[in-house]
């Protein structure tokens, strides 16, 4: 079970590190003025988004759930850090919209509102590592 929770870990980090760049990318996006930069951005969001955001997603449930199901964790932690985890998933199918519009040069937001929404994931992390690692309650 250590293998399944280092693939699990690993593909948590990869799946993050994508959560941290595109929102970031989006940032850049939105301030892009010429329409080779533009379309830059989209080469670069779409595959961050498909090659390593998705897969990591992916890959992160299947190792956890192989986590969960091996060694049956119990406990209003684990609850709580499912709910973590389903804001996440919301969070990564927000940033699959945001994609979109972008994709079809119909992004409404400003680069400050990007700055404030790549924010968000670094609370979901917080919270995930402390309630996997010190499970308070």
């Amino acid at each position: 079970m250590l293998w399944i929770k280092a693939l699990h870990v690993i593909f948590m980090v990869t799946w993050f590190a994508g959560l941290f760049y595109l929102p970031r990318l989006f940032v850049y996006h939105a301030m892009a003025e010429d329409a080779a930069g533009k379309e830059r951005f989209k080469v670069m969001e779409r595959k961050l988004y498909w090659g390593i955001m998705a897969p990591g997603a992916v890959l992160t449930l299947v190792f956890g759930t192989w986590l969960w199901l091996g060694y049956g964790f119990t406990g209003a932690w684990l609850y709580a850090k499912l709910g973590v985890v389903v804001l996440l998933i919301a969070y990564h199918l927000y940033c699959g919209r945001l994609l979109a519009d972008f994709a079809r040069d119909r992004n409404t937001r400003s680069h400050l509102w990007y700055r404030w929404f790549n924010e968000i994931p670094v609370g979901f992390l917080a919270v995930a590592v402390v309630l996997a690692v010190v499970k308070p309650f």
